[in-house]
């Protein structure tokens, strides 16, 4: 689209965004993306030519070559320089307008930017669920850290990754899909890495995320909370509707639960709460979903957002396991 102006460009850079949760979903989504393309007044001739020749592909790659070599593993990240001395700095993370206004002043008056993640590291009081004691494992209900969190791995692992997800999103389907069960084989069953999981439903664009959730946590009342985290994510047409219990309570039926208690479960307004409290965990710095948040053994930690290729997290992973070793 570059290619035909910018107005095109653009236009076609917010028409993907607004229309992300309709092709996200599609096994093949070229034809919706021709569609958004006349709609930004392209010469649909030119477009689909371009498109043939696979010319931007090696662009695309350069581009993210670059950016890792930067030190980005997620989206959004943003490179300022500052003109007066060529200095860069890297902003990670869907930041709040003031951020930006912040660091836009600061490199304006010739001086550096405040790491909005920095600053969070350098706060006192870490919230509980990820200091070490919230994250030992509860003796009276395995599976789960004594903050309340399910977990799976070795709890002595190197590493902790804290993912916020929401059972609606498509970026979380995808990574659980097709992410998930790398990073399993080759860090969290080998025993690197442990992986909590914790509720963080987007209530304005995914209105039955949160009552997934409760269902998550309705199995998990009856030690299968994983096999229906697995099955929420596989299954999603079946309950992402108007009447999304329906389809949750079919599903409790494929695992065997005791569909009483679960039905009573599902109603109980304690185990929204338990969803609802993930959230406001989360709050502070999760501004999309997946987030995952890396802690190290020392208290440490860094943000990853959105959903990577496997092999982009499986590279971050192995950056900060060496980092953490070499902290030993």
């Amino acid at each position: 689209m570059a290619d035909q102006g910018p107005v095109a460009y653009w236009k076609m850079h917010d028409l993907l965004f607004e229309t992300q949760p309709e092709w996200s979903e599609l096994p093949d989504p070229s034809g919706f993306f021709a569609d958004l393309a006349q709609q930004a007044g392209a010469d649909l001739q030119q477009y689909k030519a371009c498109l043939e020749s696979g010319e931007k592909q090696a662009q695309v790659a350069a581009s993210l070559e670059e950016a890792q070599s930067l030190g980005f593993s997620g989206t959004p990240s943003f490179r300022f320089v500052r003109e007066e001395d060529g200095a860069g700095f890297n902003l990670v993370g869907a930041q709040p307008y003031n951020v930006f206004d912040q660091w836009i002043s600061a490199l304006q008056a010739g001086e550096d930017p405040v790491d909005p993640q920095q600053a969070q590291r350098e706060e006192p009081q870490l919230p509980f669920w990820a200091t070490a004691e919230g994250l030992q494992p509860d003796p009276d209900r395995p599976g789960y850290t004594m903050a309340g969190d399910e977990f799976r791995g070795d709890p002595e692992a190197t590493l902790t990754v804290v993912e916020f997800s929401d059972f609606e999103c498509p970026f979380c389907r995808k990574h659980t899909l097709e992410t998930q069960p790398v990073l399993d084989q080759e860090f969290v069953e080998p025993g690197t890495v442990r992986w909590v999981f914790k509720h963080f439903p987007l209530n304005n664009i995914h209105p039955r995320a949160a009552i997934a959730g409760v269902a998550a946590e309705c199995a998990a009342e009856q030690g299968q909370f994983w096999e229906m985290h697995d099955k929420l994510f596989t299954s999603t047409d079946r309950w992402v509707n108007n009447q999304p219990e329906e389809g949750l309570k079919a599903l409790a039926e494929e695992l065997g639960l005791d569909m009483d208690a679960f039905n009573a479960c599902l109603e109980d307004p304690d185990m929204m709460d338990r969803v609802r409290s993930d959230q406001a965990d989360g709050a502070p710095f999760v501004r999309g979903t997946p987030t995952f948040v890396i802690l190290f053994p020392n208290g440490d930690g860094r943000l990853i957002p959105g959903a990577l290729p496997a092999d982009q997290f499986s590279q971050a992973l192995t950056q900060l396991l060496e980092q953490a070793e070499s902290a030993n």
